[in-house]
């Protein structure tokens, strides 16, 4: 069974829009990985304060995405929770739409850089291409600025080479990204997940030619 979505929904949006998301995607082939939320921002804050290492910070927080991943489908009646990508497969095939708990896959393989460089758009990145599936990133934002949405002269991106975005300081995705997607050759969407339809509207049509804004990340 080929899952042809991943689509990460961001911690920003979780719970009431993370829900809604997730809901607008009903009955597609698809596989959710959300994101930690204001459970990974407090443990980002106790770092900063405190400084722990870099191991325990990498799992905790991957842990707080499963934290997300449960709450969310607890309010759900069409997913159902998994933690291998095997098991994802049969929850598919079944018609419903895996949401996919990592800390397992990724305290197995141990594949990314533990830093706050990594947070759940590179392991979603990491995760489609094992499926060999296409990604869709959710945020509380329409997609990528040249500066931080609401600052004077933020430009909105459509399009761009991940190349280009290794010289972001910051941006709606997590630093770690364009790397990933150059290695393994991946492209990505980018999406303003407070609006459902707009996700719902990429994954039915897959291909990039909305009437929205979103912002279409090349990295072959």
């Amino acid at each position: 069974m080929i899952i042809d979505w991943v689509v990460k929904i961001g911690g920003s949006l979780f719970p009431e829009q993370a829900i809604k998301v997730a809901k607008a995607i009903k009955g597609t082939n698809s596989l959710i990985i959300t994101g930690g939320g204001e459970f990974a921002n407090l443990i980002r804050k106790y770092d900063k304060e405190i400084k722990f290492s870099k191991d325990v910070t990498h799992q905790t927080a991957i842990s707080t995405m499963d934290v997300t991943s449960k709450l969310l489908n607890d309010k759900l009646t069409f997913t159902e929770i998994v933690d291998s990508l095997d098991d994802a497969k049969k929850v598919s095939e079944n018609g419903e739409i895996p949401i996919l708990t990592t800390s397992k896959i990724l305290n197995e393989k141990n594949p990314l850089e533990h830093s706050w460089k990594v947070s759940s758009d590179s392991i979603s990145a990491y995760i489609s291409h094992l499926l060999k599936s296409k990604l869709l990133i959710t945020t509380n934002v329409n997609g990528i600025y040249t500066r931080k949405p609401g600052l004077k002269n933020s430009i909105f991106i459509n399009e761009i080479d991940a190349k280009k975005l290794l010289s972001f300081d910051e941006s709606s995705i997590d630093l770690m990204l364009p790397e990933i997607l150059i290695k393994f050759g991946s492209d990505c969407f980018v999406v303003n997940g407070n609006f459902p339809e707009r996700v719902l509207s990429i994954i039915k049509l897959n291909k990039n030619n909305h009437d929205f804004k979103y912002t279409y990340i090349r990295g072959k």
